[in-house]
Formats: C-alpha cells, structure tokens, sequence
C-alpha cells in the first residue's frame, strides 16, 4: 500500500518517520489579485500564464507532486472557470496510487451564507473536508508564487524542532517590508518578532534579525537583514483547529500569526532559493523576461524536479528565417522573417513577416485560425508590427503596421482596448487592435 514518502528520505535522520501521506496540503488559489488587472479580468491569478505554457498554479502543484505530497486540495473563488479546467484535465493520478488533487470552491451553504473573507477563512470553512483523514500536520501554500521548493526539508525542520506552527520565510532588503510578513528569529529558529506589512519605517531596525543569527542559519553576509513570509506554512493539525475554528480570524499574516506567537511554538524556516511573490503587473513582466537570459535565476529545465502542466500534443514550433536571441518559444509556434528579443512566445502564436518582437509576453491561442475561419485582423501579429515592453495576452488579433511602444511613455493609462500599468502596455484577451494603430 502506498504510504508517501517518510520526511527524512534523503534528509538527514530524524527520529520521527512521519510520512507524506499523513500531510495534508493547501493551496490558497481564490485571491482576487487586484493588481494584476487586466489579466484577471476573466481568469484567477493562479490561472495566468508564464513562462509560454505553463500557467501558476503548475508551479505549486509540481512541487508539491516533486515532494511526494499527493494529497492536495486546491481552494478556489474569483474567476475560477479556467483553472478549474485546467486542474482536473492535468493532474489525474492512476488507480494504483492514494492520491489526489481535489479543488474546494467557495460555496454558500445552509451554515454559512458568505464567500471566503480572506486566507484563514477559507480554510476555516473547508476545514472538514481537509481533515477528512486525520492528518497530523497541514502545509498551507500560496498558488501564485514562483519558486522551486522541496517540502520534505520544511517538514522535516517542522518535526525535528517540534514546532507548532512554522513560517517559511528568504531574506529581503529592508525596502519590502512593506510588501511582506516580517519576523525576527533567534539563535533557535524561534520567531521572536512579527509584523505583517509594517509601514512605520522606524520599526524596521527592531524587526531586524542579526547578522551573527542569519550567518548561523546560512545566508551570505549582505544588505538582505530582514526576514519575509512567504506566505507558506505548516501547522500542527490541533493548532491550526484551535487557531481558526472559534475564531474570526480572516487572515493569517495580519490576525492568525500575531495571535499564535504568544500561545504557541513558532518558528521560522530560511529559504535561500530563488523566490517571487507574482502580485503586480511589474513583478509578473520581469520574473517572465527574466527567463530569457542565457543564466535565469530560476529556470525551468530541471530533469529531476520537473514542471508538469497540460500535455498539448502541439507540433514543434516553425521558424521561417527569423532571427530570434534570448527567447523561449513555445509549442506549436509559427514565426515567418520576424525579430524576436528577450521575448516568451506563448503556445500557437504566429508572428508574421517583418515584426519586431522586444521584451514582450505573448501568450498565444487556444486554436488555429483555418482559412475558412479567418476574420478581418487574423489570429496572431499582423505584418510589419513593432511591440516592445508589452503583455500581448491570449487570443489577440493584432494587424498590419502596429506600434505598440508606450509612444507617449505613460506609466498608467486606460485605453479602448488596452492598458498600461508601471510602464507596460497589456492588451486584453481576445481584443483585437486594427492595423495602423499607435499605442
């Protein structure tokens, strides 16, 4: 009978042989992602696309399944059609095997008339169904980050130091505390500070964890002196009932882990790989051009710890004399004599002769476009159009001669069938932009 595999596989011995099979783990796939409009405008933000075929949630599963965590419920509420779909087509175990991957949409019920109000909510109301089978820990984490991690060592560290709850955590220049969780740990691990997004600028050197502790704990002497949530964490199953069962709680940065750090042991886990919240449109444009650079600091190529997602059976992509430097090109790509720089073609674009492609997002189609189908403004970039600095989302028709540049250099803008956020022109799915338009 499959059982999981136990923590220490590979990890060093430990005297508990708690195995994967009696963790449960969570993926908070419902937030609204608000700043990443429009791409959420009809689909949940751990349904967007990246790295041309992949979409975020693929990202959390696959380390999830690489960890031999096969037991995974997925939390849903905004837009959630598509990634839906996307889950119970891909991740489909055998017969032969316990595990499953099973989605838990927000739902009204004679109990409980609302929709989940934030993080702990959402798990407070699906909490039944997550411990179902009495597990003995339960690994909740986000489905819109971007990071290969392998959950044995987080668990592993968890049970050796007898943790109640444990905060994964990389350390951060002192200008995202803002943006984050920040804790303070001791020479043990312990999380002796927390503060969730602080804003007060002279509270940062006290959420500062000293040097001579994170040298301790691995990390390389830098500016990097503060520690950040990653939003990812392992509970005590008895814990995470107590915490959130009676409570109000809706949130676990802001009320969950304030309110557990003076009853419970709470400890930090340091993550030193490479790690980024996708939360805006700027931090989603950069971590995909990044992937172009001939070193990314995260790559996608590793044979032992793959990626997995939705096997197309797409045909290799065609080139037809481009010239194409630092890009990634998905399956089933048509490119006829175009430039392509520092770019991530999505699966079934074409680019037609004479484009010039620069750090651009294309995310491609979902179908050819047969002749006896072919509209005004086909599938795909048009003849002799220029983009650059662009999100060119799915389905779009754009034509002949376009220029899209961001002419006037606008940081925000809305448009008739565009946007520009932080400097980058995002056109919409299924817009279409007609030939000789200057955006």
């Amino acid at each position: 009978m499959y059982r999981g595999t136990p923590l220490d596989e590979g990890l060093g011995t430990l005297d508990s042989q708690l195995s994967t099979d009696r963790v449960r783990a969570v993926i908070l796939g419902g937030g609204r992602g608000e700043r990443l409009f429009p791409l959420v405008d009809t689909r949940a933000k751990a349904a967007i696309p990246i790295a041309g075929k992949y979409r975020l949630i693929d990202v959390t599963l696959s380390n999830c399944i690489n960890s031999g965590l096969q037991n995974i419920f997925i939390l849903t509420q905004f837009n959630s059609d598509s990634l839906h779909r996307h889950i119970t087509t891909v991740y489909r175990f055998d017969h032969f095997q316990r595990g499953s991957v099973q989605v838990l949409a927000a739902q009204q019920t004679t109990d409980n008339k609302a929709w989940f109000q934030g993080t702990a909510d959402a798990i407070r109301k699906t909490l039944p169904r997550i411990l179902d089978d009495n597990p003995e820990h339960v690994l909740i984490v986000p489905g819109d980050h971007l990071y290969r991690m392998d959950y044995r060592e987080l668990l592993s560290f968890h049970v050796k130091n007898n943790f109640d709850i444990t905060v994964s955590a990389v350390p951060v220049f002192r200008e995202r505390c803002p943006q984050l969780g920040i804790l303070r740990i001791n020479e043990a691990s312990e999380i002796v500070e927390f503060a969730e997004k602080p804003q007060d600028a002279s509270s940062y050197d006290a959420l500062e964890t000293p040097m001579e502790i994170l040298l301790k704990h691995g990390v390389e002497p830098s500016d990097k002196r503060h520690l950040g949530s990653m939003g990812l964490y392992v509970f005590r199953t008895k814990v995470l009932e107590n915490l959130i069962r009676n409570t109000d709680f809706a949130d676990f940065g802001s009320q969950v882990l304030p309110a557990a750090r003076s009853q419970y042991r709470m400890g930090a886990h340091l993550f030193h790989g490479y790690w980024e919240n996708i939360g805006n449109i700027r931090a989603f444009f950069d971590a995909n051009i990044e992937l172009t650079s001939p070193s990314p600091a995260f790559s996608f190529f590793d044979q032992k710890n793959p990626m997995f997602s939705r096997p197309r059976f797409l045909p290799g992509s065609k080139v037809n004399g481009a010239k194409v430097q630092h890009s990634i090109l998905s399956d089933g790509v048509i490119i006829d004599d175009a430039e392509i720089q520092n770019s991530v073609i999505g699966v079934r674009s074409v680019i037609r002769s004479g484009c010039q492609i620069r750090r651009t997002i294309m995310m491609g189609a979902g179908w050819y476009e047969r002749p006896e189908e072919a509209q005004d403004v086909p599938l795909g970039i048009g003849e002799g159009t220029i983009i650059k600095n662009a999100i060119i989302d799915s389905h779009v028709r754009i034509g002949p001669n376009v220029r899209i540049t961001n002419k006037n250099g606008a940081k925000n803008e809305d448009g008739p069938n565009y946007f520009i956020r932080e400097g980058i022109v995002i056109i919409p799915r299924h817009q279409v932009i007609p030939p000789d338009t200057e955006i």
